[in-house]
């Protein structure tokens, strides 16, 4: 009798650069900034967090519409803004703008940041970094442009938070790509201690943000029309899937909120991280 060895399938090949490709484009569908100008709060205690100076160089990665960007500049910091959706660089711009605040903003790749080592006191990023496909090279690029005894600041939704469970759902309709890591990740102590290792030191915090909308109609007409994710899920399935997905985004909607007035209450939990490089 013939015995045939089974010979384990191989790892699927993960192209990076496209999948990054297919984020960018969601993340510049609708328009993030309706979202993120909601979230400023996160980015001033972030930089209460790291205990931002005044003379001190800061870098925000994938800073979107600049809710980090803007409450580091407020604290007279000298502040790079970086965003790979040149739009969303444009809005953090007009509201740097409206408030007087010198900012640089610079389109930049959260995995290959165009800056020499060690140029930034801070690098903060708020919902943003924890995005980028290659999570190992991104921990990687805020690490080396971090200068020795400076600190990295995150703010990153948890794998049981609103967020982290609305992106579970989206993907039972809209699978991820084969082969690469959730974001929530980004929201848990163990995956940050192996993504910056052995060269830095790392705290966490849990924090909630509090969405507040109008109603839980309110917040599906605004995701809807303008938070990219949740646009392009809807885009991408057809009719009698929308209405499904629609369905369960409204149970859990339901189970999060804790307004009993026909408004909408939802805390979501994140990490508010501290990443201290070694020197």
């Amino acid at each position: 009798m013939n015995i045939q060895t089974a010979i384990p399938a191989a790892s699927p090949v993960v192209d990076l650069a496209t999948i990054k490709g297919r984020q960018q484009v969601a993340w510049s569908s609708g328009d993030y900034a309706v979202v993120g100008t909601t979230l400023q709060i996160v980015g001033e205690s972030l930089c209460e967090a790291v205990d931002l100076r005044s003379n001190q160089r800061v870098l925000d990665v994938a800073a979107g519409n600049g809710n980090a960007t803007l409450a580091a500049a407020r604290r007279f910091a000298d502040v790079v803004s970086t965003d790979y959706v040149a739009a969303l660089l444009e809005r953090g711009r007009e509201r740097a703008t409206a408030d007087h605040l010198p900012v640089t903003f610079q389109e930049a790749d959260a995995e290959a940041l165009p800056f020499a080592d060690a140029s930034f006191d801070v690098v903060l990023s708020t919902f943003g970094v924890m995005f980028t496909p290659n999570q190992e090279q991104a921990a990687k690029e805020m690490l080396r442009v971090c200068r020795p005894g400076g600190k990295i600041g995150l703010a990153n939704w948890t794998p049981e938070s609103f967020i982290g469970q609305l992106f579970k759902t989206i993907g039972k309709y809209v699978p991820p790509a084969p082969g690469v890591k959730s974001p929530a990740l980004w929201g848990t102590k163990a995956h940050l201690d192996a993504l910056f290792g052995p060269t830095a030191a790392v705290k966490a915090e849990s924090r909630h943000f509090v969405m507040r909308y109008k109603s839980p109609d309110h917040w599906l007409e605004v995701f809807r029309g303008y938070y990219g994710p949740v646009l392009k899920a809807f885009a991408a399935i057809d009719p009698e899937a929308r209405v499904a997905l629609e369905k369960d985004i409204r149970a859990l909607l339901d189970k999060f909120n804790v307004a009993k007035d026909g408004t909408l209450v939802v805390p979501s939990e994140y990490l508010e991280v501290i990443v201290t490089r070694k020197g």
